[in-house]
C-alpha cells in the first residue's frame, strides 16, 4: 500500500499546484465525474465536478495570486478506496493588492481507484464554531 499512499499524495499535490496556479483544467481530472463535495460556501452540497470547478471560481477570478498550504494529511488506503484528513489553509493576494493570510479549515479526502488511478469523489472541508455564538472560529491554528 506505500505506493498507493504515495500516489495519492501526489494527486493531492497536483491538487494543491492546479490551485496555486488558478488552473482549472488542471483540477478536472484530479475529481471523480460524479463528486459530492461539501464546502464551506453554499448550497450544502455541490455535485458533479462542473460543480467543484465552479465552486472553485471565486478563488480563480477574485484573487491575483493563490497559496494553498495542506498539514497533517493522513490517509488510510485500500485496494480501491481510501480516505485522508488535513488542515488546509487558502490564501494570496486579491486582485486589489490586498494579502490574505487565510484560515485553517479541516479538509477530508474520499477516494476511488477507477481505471488504474484515484479520483476524489468526496470531500469535506469545515471550520469549528462556537455553540454559544453560532459563529465560524477562524482564529486555530494547526
Amino acid at each position: 500500500m506505500r505506493s498507493e499512499e504515495a500516489e495519492i499524495r501526489r494527486h493531492i499535490e497536483k491538487l494543491v499546484e492546479g490551485l496555486q496556479a488558478k488552473d482549472p483544467d488542471a483540477l478536472r481530472p484530479l475529481y471523480a465525474p460524479d463528486i459530492v463535495s461539501f464546502d464551506v460556501q453554499p448550497p450544502l452540497q455541490h455535485v458533479g465536478v462542473e460543480a467543484k470547478l465552479k465552486n472553485w471560481e471565486p478563488v480563480f477570478t477574485g484573487f491575483e495570486t493563490v497559496t494553498y498550504e495542506l498539514r497533517d494529511l493522513t490517509l488510510t488506503v485500500g485496494d480501491d478506496l481510501a480516505f485522508g484528513h488535513a488542515f488546509g489553509r487558502l490564501g494570496g493576494t486579491l486582485k486589489d493588492g490586498t494579502a490574505i493570510g487565510g484560515m485553517w479549515v479541516r479538509v477530508t479526502y474520499c477516494l476511488r481507484k477507477t481505471g488504474g488511478g484515484w479520483l476524489i469523489t468526496h470531500d469535506q472541508v469545515s471550520v469549528p464554531f462556537d455553540i454559544a455564538t453560532g459563529k465560524g472560529v477562524v482564529d486555530l491554528e494547526p
